[in-house]
């Protein structure tokens, strides 16, 4: 590995539980995810990939909780790995005629006019570029209605003119976004992506915003993964499993399910918008999200230069392999795309290789910790499938 990112060790006794199908084709992948369980970054991991459509590993390994063994189908929070479903509803609604990308926001959520935002246009906020980052949304207390007015009612940044500046965009941008899919979709946004998304490909146990019902029989069942923050001495719960947190969509934030049917979205992208003969979106369209539409921009969030298509990060590698976040290792490809979710996961699709991987750490140690241990773990992937051949950046 290329670099060392043990933080404490467990007992030299210590053998993580793989749970599933095993990682047999990934053993230098298989090696950083054990890594990392034994310097105490995470608890477990949950991985998918596959390569050319062909499912290589769909597995787990290590503890959800101390004692009790992560499997394949626990569901997973995904964090900002969740953040690429609404731009595919998003460009669902631009095939059927709703709307065009360069629309101004307020054509469809007019009160969003207030404080000067009607020149904010859809691809602003596709490419987190329209300057309403920094606001505390108040969810998952707050209810949607009083999110989106909100919203609606700040000031954007100021100096900040959209479109001439970057900065990413953790929360508000996408509760707008996923407004304009409840406004034209006629539907509440959880409701549209499991009818026009998930139920379609298959993932019949993601949720951005799972039914009470559904989410008292997840915790009932022990099926919700727990997440932990290792960036103490001592893990410690995060307490992101609640019923408010579980039930209350977030655009940007609160997708759930397990790996492979996060995977599975990668795929139906890789496949041009179709995964077995079920057609999301059109060829033309998956082309049109994931090219380059925001391109060597200093990222005022991340204080890196990042490139997006719409709602999904274009390999950025090339601007730093080791200090560029939310990456994708140093052999993706220049077309790589995907996102990742705060300090634990990452999904992503390199077209040049047919390749398609959904990852989950249930630990977040330091952001530092975290990119190195990432970075090791993606590698071994390209590695093990003896994908490596683009030139390291």
């Amino acid at each position: 590995m290329r670099a060392s990112f043990a933080k404490r060790d467990r007992p030299a006794h210590y053998n993580p539980v793989m749970a599933g199908n095993s990682l047999q084709r990934l053993p230098r992948t298989q090696a950083a995810l054990e890594a990392g369980v034994r310097g105490g970054l995470h608890l477990g991991a949950q991985i998918c990939v596959s390569l050319r459509g062909e499912m290589v590993a769909d597995g787990a390994l290590g503890e959800n909780r101390p004692g009790e063994p992560l499997t394949r189908d626990h569901l997973m929070l995904w964090l900002s790995s969740t953040k690429p479903v609404a731009p595919v509803a998003i460009a669902q609604l631009w095939e059927r005629g709703r709307l065009e990308l360069d629309d101004p926001v307020a054509r469809h959520v007019p009160e969003f006019a207030a404080n000067g935002k009607e020149v904010i246009t859809l691809r602003h906020l596709l490419t987190h570029t329209g300057g309403i980052r920094m606001l505390d949304t108040g969810w998952p207390q707050r209810s949607w209605e009083e999110i989106i007015a909100k919203i609606c009612a700040m000031k954007p940044e100021p100096r900040w003119v959209p479109g001439e500046k970057a900065g990413y965009h953790q929360a508000s941008s996408w509760f707008i976004l996923g407004e304009v899919v409840r406004r034209l979709g006629g539907r509440p946004f959880p409701v549209y992506v499991r009818e026009e998304i998930f139920e379609p490909l298959g993932m019949t146990e993601s949720w951005i915003g799972m039914p009470r019902e559904r989410y008292l029989a997840y915790r009932e069942s022990g099926r919700l993964g727990a997440m932990w923050d290792t960036e103490t001495p001592e893990p410690r719960p995060h307490g992101w499993g609640t019923e408010e947190r579980c039930v209350h969509s977030s655009p940007g934030g609160n997708g759930y399910g397990p790996m492979r049917e996060l995977g599975r979205f990668y795929e139906m992208l890789l496949g041009r918008g179709a995964w077995q003969n079920r057609r999301i979106l059109l060829p033309q369209t998956v082309e049109a999200l994931t090219s380059p539409h925001r391109v060597g921009m200093m990222d005022a969030t991340f204080k890196h230069v990042l490139d997006w298509g719409l709602g999904l990060i274009i390999n950025s590698a090339r601007y730093g392999a080791e200090t560029v976040p939310y990456g994708y290792g140093h052999h993706a490809s220049p077309r790589a795309f995907g996102h990742s979710g705060y300090r634990s996961s990452v999904g992503f699709g390199d077209p040049e290789r047919g390749l398609a991987a959904a990852l989950v750490f249930n630990g977040t140690p330091s952001n530092e910790l975290h990119e190195l241990r990432v970075r090791s773990v993606l590698d071994g992937i390209y590695e093990d499938l003896e994908l490596s051949t683009v030139p390291p950046y």
